[in-house]
């Protein structure tokens, strides 16, 4: 089992740096080809769009199928994409539509591998080291999205935005490589129609009061802080010191992060959920920084602080998920927590400009931070939010020799 995990982790890590490569690449690309914002935005909102469809899907097919065979072909699909970017600026022939195009598949693909990564897990972590080992890839997420972007700049500013689609791609190589090794199988039953698996997998969530109220909690959360991340990039840029407060301020988040996954492998309550949503209360204080005293010291104080909470309950959600919900229905689980997610986001980040406008930054970030405050709070009035335990509701799912599990998969 440690084996196959440390495979996924060394696979994930490879490729999350490879996507700040990408990141960095995709904004150089267009902008030096003469595409500018408006093209910029088309690509990102087709990339957006095509998650928001694919996203229910890919933890359907995550529990229709082997989870490794589901990651396998998304990384497959997301190196082609990768490619075929690095090829289009490679012979500098930008169009528009294609880029769109191979966008929307990177996004999708990855719709499809995101629910099957957390399928998988309690497959290849023993229940007593799952808080462990999911705080471990919040750790190397969190670095990854460090040095990424950082490696992927410098990249791109020496050799062009063609060799950061092309480091991108060799990541989704390797992740597809150590997802080909890993050897933890799952017991699929017979298949229904996929209405009726999506359905199942919604009745998995109203079926527990903490996992239902989590995610309409979340989808408050979501708007609310996309209205913030549009505004506080506003305010850093115009009030905090421009480009290099900005950078700060990134840093100090990743820093946070990376103190609240570190703080998660070693401190384990009983009552884990709960003390997640506890932490996540510190997330408020980040936006409120921005308000009052409106200094880059607090802003970067509040930055380290609210990240760490954030990234705690993150561990804490993820453990939860795989500790409470049977195995063969946590892919779809986790897509319908993927979807209110990625819905609720962008319409946040859509309604920034519009309220800023009319009541103002500092009442519209005032009034989103007390949103977040409230999201919190009101999961800890859900008794199944305060009550539940750490370890599995349901015992290890049993697992088959590769090569039974193989044909059953075909």
């Amino acid at each position: 089992m440690l084996t196959d995990f440390r495979l996924l982790a060394a696979g994930q890590t490879l490729s999350w740096i490879g996507n700040g490569f990408q990141t960095v690449a995709l904004a150089v690309a267009v902008v030096q080809a003469g595409g500018g914002a408006r093209d910029l935005g088309l690509v990102m909102a087709s990339s957006v769009t095509f998650t928001l469809i694919s996203a229910l899907f890919g933890g359907l097919w995550a529990d229709r199928l082997q989870p490794r065979l589901v990651m396998v072909a998304s990384d497959l699909l997301r190196l082609v994409a990768a490619a075929l970017m690095a090829a289009m600026f490679f012979a500098d022939a930008y169009h528009l539509p294609l880029l769109c195009l191979f966008a929307a598949l990177s996004s999708s693909a990855g719709s499809f591998f995101n629910p099957a990564m957390v399928a998988l897990r309690p497959l290849i972590v023993p229940a007593e080291k799952r808080q462990a080992a999911n705080a471990t890839l919040s750790l190397l997420q969190t670095g990854s999205a460090v040095i990424g972007p950082a490696l992927g700049g410098l990249t791109v500013a020496a050799f062009g935005a063609p060799i950061g689609f092309t480091v991108n791609a060799a990541s989704f190589l390797a992740s597809m490589a150590a997802c080909l090794l890993l050897r933890a199988r799952a017991e699929r039953g017979p298949r229904s129609s996929m209405l009726s698996e999506l359905a199942a997998g919604w009745r998995e969530i109203s079926s527990r009061d903490w996992l239902k109220g989590g995610l309409f909690g979340a989808t408050a959360y979501h708007m609310a802080n996309g209205v913030i991340l549009v505004l506080v990039q506003v305010v850093a840029i115009e009030r905090l010191g421009g480009a290099s407060a900005a950078g700060f301020i990134a840093a100090a988040e990743g820093l946070g992060g990376t103190i609240g996954a570190a703080v998660a492998l070693r401190f384990k309550p009983r009552r884990l959920l709960r003390a997640g949503w506890l932490t996540l209360l510190l997330m408020p204080l980040w936006a409120l920084a921005y308000v009052w005293p409106a200094e880059l010291i607090a802003v970067l104080l509040g930055a380290v602080i609210g990240y760490a909470g954030l990234i705690f309950f993150d561990v804490a959600w993820e453990t939860a998920l795989q500790d409470q919900v049977p195995q063969t229905a946590l892919g779809r689980v986790a897509s319908w927590d993927y979807l209110t997610s990625y819905l609720a986001m962008p319409l946040g980040n859509a309604l920034a400009g519009p309220l800023s406008s009319r009541y103002g930054t500092n009442p519209v970030l005032t009034a989103c931070a007390a949103v977040l405050l409230l999201a919190a709070l009101s999961q800890l009035l859900i008794p199944g939010t305060r009550n539940l335990t750490r370890g599995p509701e349901h015992p290890a799912p049993p697992t088959t020799p590769p090569e039974l599990a193989e044909a059953t998969a075909l």
